[in-house]
């Protein structure tokens, strides 16, 4: 494989699996799982963090599915990772979901080759040359805290429920209603994972924290208050008239 060859990393469901029929490219490798749906979404942030420069989800055509709700909630799980990205600055082209059945008249091949030559037109992940400290780095790890963040798991897990049950009052949750509540609550999250990590090492001030964020400081500062309340932030000192504040160990 040439050396500015995208390199992807493929998940595959075991039930859209077909050995006799798979050519893998040299830039792919596939690890095989029983459900795409109950991949820990921190894993797919993992490869990508580790030198993937893509990664493709490959599940059954729904409505097949061995677990009766894998490929709503691999969907679901795919629209909250793309955003962080987003956040975190990477392209969510990097990351693609695939409804593929070995009785395709298309082979398997012939979409990686496809997904390599859109992977060509970007360059090869800007994780490879980044360090440890760097803020593609710090918000690569704030990412997966999100994803790993049990209230958001609660709420991924209860799509379904939320919006396709009436509750007590005869209602329920518009779809879109539901898109946009999840997209407010990964945001929200991932500024406070990111503040999270920023002042793991160090105490920092409203106005530091702000630069680095990219907010305002009264945004940030509500956010700091809402870390306070859920044990994640603590006022470490004060100088002169300004407060600084260091993170506490979630757990």
């Amino acid at each position: 494989m040439e050396n500015n060859e995208p390199k992807i990393a493929c998940f595959m469901c075991n039930f859209a699996f077909c050995q006799t029929e798979m050519r893998i490219p040299s830039n792919t490798s596939i690890a095989r799982v029983n459900c795409i749906g109950r991949i820990d979404p921190v894993l797919i942030l993992e490869m990508l963090e580790k030198g993937a420069d893509a990664v493709m989800l490959v599940g059954c055509k729904p409505p097949d599915c061995h677990y009766i709700e894998g490929n709503s909630q691999a969907e679901i799980t795919v629209k909250v990772l793309k955003k962080l990205m987003c956040l975190a600055g990477l392209e969510p082209e990097r990351l693609k979901l695939l409804w593929y059945s070995p009785i395709d008249k298309k082979s398997f091949s012939s979409y990686t080759k496809e997904y390599t030559e859109e992977m060509r037109k970007l360059v090869l992940s800007p994780i490879k040359k980044a360090v440890s400290e760097s803020p593609l780095m710090i918000n690569i790890l704030a990412a997966k805290n999100v994803a790993s963040e049990f209230r958001l798991r609660v709420l991924l897990g209860r799509e379904k429920e939320l919006t396709e049950s009436v509750n007590v009052y005869g209602e329920k949750i518009p779809i879109e209603e539901f898109n946009s509540l999840l997209e407010e609550i990964v945001a929200s999250e991932f500024v406070q994972q990111k503040i999270h990590v920023l002042t793991q090492t160090k105490p920092l001030s409203i106005k530091t924290l702000s630069e680095a964020v990219g907010m305002k400081p009264a945004t940030v500062l509500r956010q700091i208050v809402n870390m306070r309340r859920r044990n994640m932030m603590t006022l470490d000192h004060i100088e002169g008239t300004t407060p600084f504040y260091k993170a506490l160990e979630v757990k």
